[in-house]
């Protein structure tokens, strides 16, 4: 069994795991699982249920790390697929509402900017995680993964529009939450 050293070549690493070398394959996932287990959180809420999607996904990136061109960032590629099966995820076990409007809300991003800096990554992903599923998924496509309204809407098979809509409600909604935790430190609610 070839022994593999900590700082090989990246398409070597791959090359090895697409040939079924367990510890290439296990390299990677020690690599890359604790950053994609936070991309699942994102999305899903439950830790245990987030842990069951990534090591589905990873499953899915070995099947068809034969296919990965060294097109752009490795983890990107892995990160594109840990969002998708999330997503399936999402699709299949519960029941999204999408809110069909126009309605944009403007907002005061330099006040919701010097709010959000004083909140710890964990108050954050909590505010996150209040929100509805539809507005998570379309915010976190959106904000975190930096995906066009147009993508999202591709991949969730909604309205251009609705996803802006939907983005919109979102982030209203985290500046209400946000106001509220405000309003608690002040002293003034």
């Amino acid at each position: 069994m070839k022994v593999i050293n900590l700082h090989h070549e990246e398409k070597e690493l791959i090359r090895l795991a697409v040939d079924n070398n367990r510890q290439a394959q296990q390299q990677i996932y020690t690599q890359f699982s604790p950053k994609m287990l936070s991309v699942c959180r994102q999305y899903i809420k439950d830790m245990h249920q987030a842990e069951d999607v990534m090591i589905t996904a990873f499953m899915k990136v070995f099947t068809n790390l034969k296919n990965y061109e060294h097109k752009g960032s490795f983890e990107g590629w892995i990160r594109r697929i840990m969002v998708n099966e999330c997503i399936s995820f999402i699709r299949v076990n519960k029941k999204i509402k999408y809110i069909e409007d126009d309605f944009v809300i403007g907002r005061d991003e330099e006040s919701f900017n010097a709010i959000e800096s004083q909140l710890s990554v964990d108050d954050i992903q909590s505010l996150i995680d209040n929100l509805p599923d539809g507005y998570k998924m379309v915010f976190n496509l959106f904000a975190i993964e930096g995906f066009k309204h147009h993508e999202i809407a591709t991949l969730l098979g909604i309205n251009e529009g609705t996803s802006k809509s939907q983005l919109s409600h979102a982030r209203k909604m985290l500046q209400v939450q946000i106001s509220t935790i405000k309003n608690y430190e002040y002293g003034t609610e």
